[in-house]
């Protein structure tokens, strides 16, 4: 198959969804993929990307679909090239007789005697798409693209936004940009993109918004450290904790390491950054190099202070803790098909060992902000509730921000904050 022709990123795309239904992590399968093939071209690995991204974020709708036209299973292979062939056909329906023909030439690649049944399955899916809307709108998972679990529990729990958070996840994410403020300004940079032909907007916090998402090779400046793209919700995080010059400064989960450049940007503070995976924390070490900073970095489980804590408290810790990813979905797509609603309850547990464990370590009169990227309130607001409860010498802390729930919007990620103070003793 010709490289940049759309049966190699059928195929491919196939193989990245079939790696997904079997539990595959789908960032890393592609990562992996594309190590594997250093001479695809940025259109070639484009395509693949898109299309199963797209068909992993129509959660549900293609296997409703199979659903009606197949009498027996199918070979995993074959059946995720049939989820990205239907993905595909919805996407550009154009272009039809196109993405068939395309298809069945994946298909011969993967399994030559099923050429046929690719073949008739999808033309009898076209033959048929005015019944598609019908049967979707009966079943919750394919009318909202989302687990029925899912759907249930973000409407139970937003009574007023849930449609909106729902439909949020489902939109292509926004590319935005973190100027790094030791090496140039805002403004500085926004002038350097106008000049590139790359258009972009100031959003509340600095962050800048680019209209088209665009390859980091593109961007003025990238290699040499005067920007990161970060999500613009992300990007609150080091505002929102407010380090001072001089400051003892803990990055708990820090990988890949965002906020904690962002954090060296704003203020020159002794940053720890502690990550528990060996391979993430040098994706810290290496973000720090691209941007010229310093920090120190630390494989090692933040529960476990014995590890990694010399007994002197932090003015300030950040606590961007593992949870659920529901509020980056769209960007993380899989998460829909691997996500079980027993694993809330196990962040949970998680996510108040981290926040019990390194409230011992802040100082007192110090601010601990936790942050999640999940829209499910058993890891935001009710995870915050049993905190203050457990532990009397807590408060919430102004002046900045006391709590803010950041739903999912086409600017930006779902985040939650909250910013706790460790009350000074008196008397």
């Amino acid at each position: 198959m010709p490289l940049d022709s759309l049966a190699h990123a059928l195929f491919h795309a196939a193989r990245l969804v079939a790696a997904v239904i079997e539990g595959g992590n789908l960032s890393l399968r592609y990562e992996s993929l594309i190590r594997e093939n250093p001479g695809w071209s940025d259109s070639a690995r484009g395509a693949i990307r898109d299309l199963a991204w797209n068909t992993l974020r129509d959660y549900g709708r293609g296997d409703l679909t199979l659903g009606h036209f197949l009498n027996k299973p199918l070979p995993l292979p074959i059946h995720a090239l049939l989820l990205v062939a239907i993905q595909r056909l919805e996407q550009r329906p154009e272009q039809a007789h196109t993405v068939v023909n395309q298809a069945v030439k994946a298909a011969a690649c993967q399994n030559a005697g099923l050429k046929g049944v690719v073949n008739g399955v999808l033309r009898n899916i076209l033959r048929r798409s005015t019944e598609l809307p019908t049967w979707r709108a009966a079943d919750t998972a394919a009318h909202y693209a989302y687990p029925a679990w899912w759907v249930a529990r973000v409407r139970r729990q937003h009574e007023n936004d849930w449609e909106a958070i729902l439909a949020a996840g489902n939109l292509h994410p926004p590319m935005s940009l973190r100027i790094n403020r030791r090496r140039t300004t805002v403004n500085g940079y926004l002038s350097e993109l106008t000049a590139a032909g790359i258009e972009a907007r100031r959003l509340a916090n600095d962050a800048l918004r680019l209209e088209r998402p665009l390859p980091v090779s593109r961007l003025p400046g990238f290699n040499e450290g005067r920007v990161s793209v970060q999500d613009a919700g992300a990007q609150w995080a080091a505002i929102w904790l407010e380090a001072h010059d001089g400051e003892r400064v803990l990055d708990a989960c820090a990988a890949p390491g965002g906020k904690s450049a962002h954090l060296l940007e704003l203020a020159d503070i002794a940053l720890t950054a502690l990550e528990v995976d060996p391979m993430r924390a040098r994706q810290i070490h290496a973000n720090l190099a691209r941007l010229g900073l310093d920090a120190t970095v630390k494989v090692a489980d933040c529960r476990i202070p014995a590890d990694w804590w010399d007994g002197r408290p932090f003015d300030r810790i950040l606590a961007d803790v593992p949870c659920s990813a529901s509020g980056v979905v769209r960007r993380h797509p899989d998460i829909k098909w691997l996500r079980r609603e027993a694993d809330i309850a196990s962040f949970v547990v998680q996510q108040a060992n981290i926040i019990n464990t390194l409230w011992h370590t802040l100082a007192l009169g110090g601010t601990m902000l936790y942050v999640t990227c999940s829209v499910f309130e058993d890891e935001n607001r009710h995870q915050i509730e049993r905190f203050l409860a457990r532990h009397p010498d807590a408060e919430l802390s102004a002046p900045r921000i006391r709590i803010h729930s950041m739903l999912p919007t086409a600017d930006h990620d779902g985040f939650y904050y909250a910013r706790l103070r460790k009350k000074p003793r008196h008397g």
